[in-house]
């Protein structure tokens, strides 16, 4: 699952962006990192709620609409609780959502390019208790898959993995298996295009990456894609099968993929 090297959606699909922030300065207009009285969190909500509800009524409600208060919350975290941040933010995520139709994607609408088996949620969770996403670098043909196509299994894959996230539980594994990765396989939007969407739609929610037997190929390629993906490309980790089969997994809840 990846995309060409050239614009393949309208803008409000795919846009360039910053993945870094610029630290918050020192002054009246910093906020904190966390709040531990709910009821100052409860009042921050109710400001965002009606900040949107105000300025974006054209919106929609409901789950991951303007009044989700769940969905709200959480981006108050990632903006540390930051209203104005929080509105931006929210504003570009549900605008997305509405636009690329992410509740209508499902199983069917996706089951062409998802049969190409190069990438899918594993049916069990790692041993931190959580899901996980896989994607399988040698079955990816950016030159033969349709990109808007690999969009729509993207969006659709991360909705389905965290729908599997167990109570008290955040946050997804994504595994890269680049066994077999060639030179076709290569795309320089995939990675920038899936760390976008963590960044900005699904903020918090994807902690680290396994880039699974990289042949040495592939170096060139991150050394390229490294520095687009900035403080983003500490979530990396390169490892071996074994270290998946040791540190990550169950032998009975090992991905088939790497038993052999």
């Amino acid at each position: 699952m990846a995309l060409r090297t050239c614009n393949t959606l309208p803008s409000p699909f795919v846009n360039s962006i910053k993945l870094t922030r610029k630290p918050i300065r020192n002054c009246k207009f910093s906020v904190k990192n966390s709040i531990s009285d709910p009821n100052e969190s409860r009042k921050l909500v109710l400001q965002v709620k009606e900040r949107l509800q105000k300025d974006y009524s054209s919106l929609p409600v409901g789950k991951n609409g303007r009044d989700d208060e769940d969905m709200i919350l959480w981006y108050l975290k990632d903006r540390r609780f930051s209203v104005e941040e929080a509105v931006a933010k929210l504003t570009k995520a549900i605008k997305w959502r509405q636009e690329f139709r992410v509740s209508e994607l499902n199983e069917e609408s996706v089951k062409g390019i998802a049969e190409t088996g190069k990438a899918y949620v594993h049916d069990f969770l790692d041993v931190n208790g959580r899901p996980v996403l896989i994607v399988v670098a040698s079955k990816h043909l950016p030159a033969v898959h349709d990109p808007v196509e690999d969009q729509k299994l993207c969006a659709f894959l991360v909705e389905k993995a965290l729908s599997k996230l167990p109570p008290g539980k955040e946050e997804i594994l994504g595994i890269f298996d680049l066994r077999g990765f060639r030179t076709e396989n290569a795309d320089l939007k995939f990675l920038t295009f899936m760390f976008d969407i963590f960044y900005n739609y699904y903020p918090k929610r994807l902690r680290e990456v396994l880039f699974v037997g990289a042949p040495f190929i592939f170096k060139p390629f991150w050394q390229l894609v490294k520095p687009l993906l900035k403080s983003y490309a500490s979530m990396v980790k390169f490892c071996s099968v074994e270290t998946v089969r040791k540190e990550y997994f169950t032998e009975a809840k090992l991905p088939v993929s790497f038993k052999d």
